[in-house]
C-alpha cells in the first residue's frame, strides 16, 4: 500500500498557496532576518549588527540569547548591561510569542531540519535510533556545567547557527560537515532528530514558552478525519493529541510546540488556528 503523502489533500481542497502558507511565511521570516544580520558585513548597512547569539538592533536594542548568558555568568564573566537588557527583551518576546517560535521563525539551521524531515518522508524512512527527548535537557545541562569548569562559553565553538551565519560571511569550512551531519542525522536516522531530541538552544528557548500567550488550538476537532497529516510533519507531534484527542482545552498548551503553522498548512478540514492562550 503507497504511503499517504502528508499536506496533499490539503493542496487538492485549498490550492496549493493556502496549503504552504505558514511554511513560506516562516521561509520570508527565516531568510529575511538572515538576510538583514549579512546586510551589515556585505554591503555597510547595518540594521542589526552582531549574531543570532548576540545582536543589536539599529544601534541601540540589545538582543541576547539566554543560553549564551547563562554561560557567561556560570563561567565567571559577568556580562555588560547590554547584555542583560538583550536578556530581558527576548525573554518578554518569547514568553509573548512562545519561546520554541525561535526554532521555527527565526533559526536558519530549521531549513536544513526541514529539508531533512521532507526527504525522509519522501524515502519512506522509518526510524533506526531510538532516543529520548530529554537528551536534549541533559545535553544542555552539560553545555552549562562544562562553560562553568572551563570558564568559557563551550557551546558557540560549535553552535550550527553561529556556523551556518559566520560561513556565509567568511567561508563555510568545517561548517559544511557541521550542518551536513545534522541533515543526515536528520534524514537517515531519526526524523526531526537534531530539533526534537539533541538542540540544546530549543530546550532552552522551549522553558520560555510555559506562558506564552499565542498558542495553536484544534478550534475544529470535531470535523478531524483521523488522517494523522498533522501528527506526520509537525516536530513535536506529542503536543497535538492533548488538544486533538482530550477531553480538555483544545489549545495546544505544550512549551514544546514551535507555532510553525504545519499543522495548519497540511490539514485539509482547517481544523487548526492560531489563537490564545486562554
Amino acid at each position: 500500500m503507497k504511503q499517504r503523502i502528508a499536506g496533499r489533500e490539503a493542496v487538492a481542497k485549498k490550492g496549493w498557496l493556502r496549503a504552504h502558507k505558514w511554511l513560506l511565511l516562516r521561509r520570508l521570516s527565516q531568510l529575511g532576518i538572515l538576510g538583514i544580520f549579512l546586510l551589515g558585513p556585505l554591503v555597510g548597512i547595518w540594521i542589526i549588527s552582531g549574531t543570532l547569539s548576540a545582536s543589536t538592533v539599529l544601534g541601540f536594542l540589545p538582543l541576547t540569547d539566554p543560553l549564551l548568558l547563562v554561560q557567561s555568568l556560570v563561567s565567571g564573566h559577568l556580562p555588560e548591561t547590554a547584555a542583560v537588557f538583550g536578556f530581558i527583551a527576548v525573554l518578554v518576546i518569547y514568553s509573548l510569542l512562545g519561546g520554541r517560535t525561535y526554532c521555527a521563525w527565526v533559526c536558519p539551521v530549521n531549513l536544513v531540519t526541514d529539508a531533512a524531515a521532507w526527504t525522509n518522508r519522501r524515502l519512506e524512512l522509518k526510524k533506526n535510533l531510538s532516543l529520548s527527548k530529554t537528551t536534549r535537557w541533559w545535553l544542555l545541562g552539560f553545555i552549562i556545567v562544562l562553560s562553568a569548569l572551563t570558564g568559557s562559553i563551550v557551546w558557540e565553538a560549535v553552535n550550527p547557527v553561529t556556523a551556518l551565519q559566520r560561513g556565509l560571511l567568511f567561508g563555510m569550512g568545517l561548517g559544511w560537515l557541521l550542518l551536513a551531519a545534522i541533515f543526515v542525522f536528520d534524514a537517515f536516522v531519526l526524523r526531526h532528530g537534531w530539533c526534537g531530541h539533541l538542540c540544546p538552544v530549543g530546550a532552552a528557548y522551549s522553558l520560555l514558552g510555559f506562558t506564552a500567550a499565542l498558542r495553536v488550538k484544534a478550534a475544529g476537532r470535531d470535523r478531524c478525519t483521523d488522517c494523522m497529516d498533522c501528527f506526520t510533519v509537525c516536530p513535536e507531534p506529542q503536543v497535538i493529541r492533548p488538544a486533538l484527542k482530550g477531553d480538555a482545552s483544545p489549545v495546544i498548551l505544550s512549551h514544546n510546540c514551535l507555532n510553525c503553522g504545519r499543522c495548519m498548512d497540511v490539514c485539509p478540514q482547517d481544523v487548526f488556528c492560531f489563537s490564545q492562550r486562554t
